[in-house]
């Protein structure tokens, strides 16, 4: 397989940016892109003389990038045939004196297990599920008992819903999976927030989609940005409750003004975890053709693989059709479980609430403390930080920190381009001690990186 010399100088972005010579920075951006899988094992990259073109340099700065990459393991040449990527032989290293042997993942925004409401849920579940044996079991779009839950769950937000308007789903990728594989053709174009969730960007680029990324600031969103997009859009991707990565709130001034000319797809997994502000009302109140997606995968548990999709029934008699290449339907057991959950008002739990705000203002202040000239928003929800470090280190950052005992999320994970180089997202799900030691090691990795040291540690899942 190769790949072009035009899609190669997209994903470097602006690789010219730092320090050093131009042949370190770009064997450095490429080594993070073969690091991160952006630039797959085995693909063939472009010759030196057609990458200097795309790129706008010289060949000799592309070929001494290319003897670096070989001589530390990345690429593996054969006499009259181009260089593949690859990866060296060993990658990973012991750890460094005085870092115990765990390590802390800060790269799964996740919260804990409830154990006792889940215990509960599923107890209650298991009473139920015998009115079930008599039916098949493969109900592609769900259980009557939790598309009600889900109806239920819009109307207290505001939003008037009815069963028939809700598909249940294996979480909200399969949702978001689902609906791509019914609304989008090879070359259509998608508006995106810049940055979003990784796995939607990776779900729209294997549809062969082309991105339209409209960038989400410290000021949030730009409606008119959005709505210019949206003229040449075949479909928007949007997470305007507690965004992810940022969690930032679309406020209802922007809500009420959007009005997108294309379909819009809403994530609303966050939707349940307002810290500071009011639960957001439904985007779909003031655009009514809105798809909604959500999931209690952040409100609950990760381990409960239960989504939805609300839309229209002409559209979920579509996707229900298109089901069955990937599935037959989502587990009983889990679906009434979780509609247990939702009809009990267990995904907007005030304790928990209460553990994420004290959980993120400890790892504001560990931040402050051990990385102060690293600058974070203040999210009005979700579960994460979205960091900004003085210099482009992230990816650099992600491939030495499990060196120090810590798995982070480098910011292009959750943009295009090379975007987002100077940012992490850092999730404060994880209890306040171990949020503070992350941080002081991810300081540690930050001290290693200033004074030459390199990782080869290949990019954590993602959640």
């Amino acid at each position: 397989m190769k790949i072009s010399s035009h899609a190669v100088a997209r994903m470097l972005g602006a690789w010219q940016e730092g320090p050093g010579p131009a042949h370190q920075r770009l064997s450095d951006r490429l080594r993070l892109l073969i690091l991160d899988g952006r630039l797959p094992l085995g693909v063939a990259v472009p010759s030196e003389r057609d990458l200097a073109a795309a790129l706008g340099t010289s060949r000799t700065t592309v070929g001494t990038a290319f003897r670096t990459l070989v001589e530390h393991g990345y690429l593996a040449t054969q006499p009259r045939t181009r260089a593949t990527v690859r990866l060296p032989d060993s990658t990973t290293s012991e750890p460094p004196v005085g870092t115990d042997t765990e390590t802390l993942d800060l790269s799964f925004a996740a919260p804990a297990a409830p154990v006792e409401i889940l215990h509960a849920a599923f107890a209650s579940a298991l009473e139920q599920l015998p009115r079930h044996f008599e039916r098949h079991g493969y109900d592609r779009y769900g259980t009557a008992e939790l598309r009600e839950a889900v109806a239920h769950w819009y109307v207290r937000r505001g939003l008037p819903t009815r069963p028939d308007h809700v598909l249940i789903t294996n979480g909200a990728q399969h949702a978001l999976a689902l609906l791509t594989r019914v609304l989008l053709s090879p070359r259509d174009k998608v508006l995106i927030d810049h940055p979003t969730y990784p796995h939607a960007i990776t779900t729209f680029t294997q549809a062969r989609a082309r991105l339209l990324p409209v960038a989400v600031t410290s000021s949030g969103w730009d409606t008119e940005q959005l709505q210019a997009a949206g003229q040449a859009a075949h479909l928007a991707y949007l997470i305007p409750d507690f965004h992810n990565p940022t969690g930032m709130c679309m406020p209802t001034r922007v809500r009420e003004r959007l009005g997108l000319a294309c379909p819009t797809v809403v994530d609303e997994t966050m939707a349940d975890l307002a810290l500071d502000v009011p639960g957001p009302e439904p985007l779909a109140l003031h655009m009514p053709a809105v798809i909604s997606i959500g999931s209690v995968s952040k409100s609950v548990w990760g381990g409960l693989r239960t989504g939805w999709i609300r839309a229209l029934p002409s559209l979920l008699e579509r996707v229900e059709k298109a089901r069955p290449t990937t599935d037959l339907g989502t587990p009983v057991v889990e679906q009434l479980a979780t509609a247990v959950l939702l009809n009990e008002h267990q995904t907007q739990r005030p304790d928990t609430l209460q553990q994420l705000r004290s959980q993120r203002d400890v790892l504001r202040q560990a931040l402050t403390e051990h990385l102060p000239d690293v600058h974070v928003l203040q999210p009005a929800g979700g579960v994460t930080l979205w960091a900004t470090f003085p210099e482009p280190v992230s990816s650099r950052l992600a491939a030495i920190a499990p060196d120090h005992g810590v798995t982070i999320a480098a910011g292009p994970r959750f943009g295009i381009g090379g975007a987002f180089e100077r940012n992490i997202r850092l999730p404060y799900t994880l209890p306040p001690s171990q949020l503070v030691r992350a941080i002081r090691r991810l300081a540690q990795a930050e001290q290693a990186l200033a004074r030459g040291a390199t990782g080869r540690h290949t990019p954590a899942p993602i959640a």
